[in-house]
C-alpha cells in the first residue's frame, strides 16, 4: 500500500439519534443501570456528522421511527457496493423491524434490495476490504449469510470467526484503513483476541502490515472506527491506537461517541457507506 495517504470523498447513510436509549439487552455493553443521557447523545452524533461534513464527505438521512431504538445503528443495516444493496436479516426480534426501514428508504432512493435468507446484519458483520468482503460469524450474522453475500456481489467473501462476545460484531473488532483501486489491495486494524485462531492466522496472511490493537483500544471502540483512506474518525479514548495511526501516516479524527458505548456502538455502527 502507498505510504502517502489519500482521502477519498465518501456517501454516508445515518439516523439521527432522536429515539435512542437502552431498552433491552442483546449485547454485553447495554445495562439498564446506565441510562442514555439523550441531549449528550445528540450532541456526540451531531459532532460527528459536522466532522464527517468538514472532510468533505456526504451525508443522508433516514428518519428515526418511534419504538426502534437501534435505528441509530445504521451500519447494521445493508451492505452497499457498486450501487447494489444486500439488505440485513436481524438476529434479535427487537431490531427486525428496522430492515423494512431502510429498504424503503434505498427503494425511494431508486435501488433493489435484496433480503438476505440467512441471518445477517449489515455491514456490522460485512467489511469491504479490497478484493475481498470480510464477514464475521459467531453471534450475529450466520455463515450461510456469508455464500448468499458472495454470490450477490461475486466478490470473494472471507469468513471470520468472532469468539469475545464483547465484540459481537466485526465491526468491533477490525476496520480498513484504506484501499487501492487499481490493486484490489487493501489495509486493515484490527484485534487479533477478538477471532478464533484460525481466523486470526487468516487475517496475519492476508494484511501482513495490519495494525494490531491491544484491547484497551478495542475496549474504548477504537476499531469501530470510519477511515476515508487518510483521515480516521476514531474514539478518542483508543490512545494507542490513535499513536500508532499517526505514526502510520493517518490523521486521526477523535469524536467522542460515549454514550454511544451504552449499546454497544460507536462511530462505525453508526454510519453506513453508500458505494457506488
Amino acid at each position: 500500500m502507498p505510504t502517502s495517504r489519500e482521502s477519498r470523498p465518501r456517501r454516508y447513510l445515518v439516523c439521527e439519534p432522536r429515539h435512542f436509549e437502552v431498552r433491552y439487552a442483546i449485547n454485553p455493553w447495554m445495562r439498564a443501570e446506565a441510562p442514555v443521557d439523550a441531549a449528550l447523545a445528540g450532541q456526540q452524533w451531531e459532532t460527528l456528522m459536522r466532522a464527517y461534513r468538514a472532510h468533505g464527505h456526504t451525508v443522508e438521512h433516514v428518519p428515526p421511527v418511534a419504538g426502534l431504538p437501534d435505528m441509530v445503528f445504521a451500519a447494521n443495516s445493508a451492505l452497499v457496493v457498486g450501487g447494489r444493496v444486500f439488505g440485513s436479516s436481524f438476529h434479535a426480534p427487537q431490531r427486525r423491524p428496522e430492515s423494512t426501514e431502510y429498504e424503503t428508504w434505498f427503494k425511494t432512493a431508486g435501488y433493489d434490495v435484496y433480503r438476505p435468507e440467512s441471518l445477517c446484519e449489515g455491514e456490522g458483520d460485512l467489511v469491504p476490504a479490497g478484493r475481498y468482503i470480510l464477514a464475521g460469524t459467531g453471534f450475529r450474522t450466520a455463515r450461510a449469510a456469508h455464500d448468499e453475500v458472495q454470490e450477490f456481489f461475486g466478490v470473494p467473501t472471507i469468513g471470520l470467526q468472532l469468539v469475545d462476545p464483547y465484540f459481537y460484531h466485526l465491526d468491533t473488532a477490525l476496520f480498513v484503513l484504506e484501499e487501492d483501486a487499481e490493486t484490489g489491495e487493501a489495509n486493515v486494524a484490527y484485534y487479533p483476541e477478538a477471532f478464533s485462531s484460525g481466523s486470526r492466522e487468516v487475517l496475519r496472511r492476508l494484511f501482513p502490515q495490519a495494525v494490531i490493537a491491544t484491547r484497551d483500544d478495542a475496549m474504548a471502540f477504537g476499531l469501530n472506527s470510519v477511515s476515508d483512506g487518510r483521515q480516521v474518525f476514531i474514539a478518542p479514548q483508543a490512545t494507542g491506537l490513535i499513536d500508532q495511526l499517526t505514526a502510520r501516516g493517518y490523521v486521526p479524527v477523535p469524536v467522542d461517541l460515549s454514550e454511544f458505548r451504552k449499546a454497544g456502538g460507536g462511530i462505525k455502527c453508526c454510519t453506513q457507506e453508500i458505494r457506488s
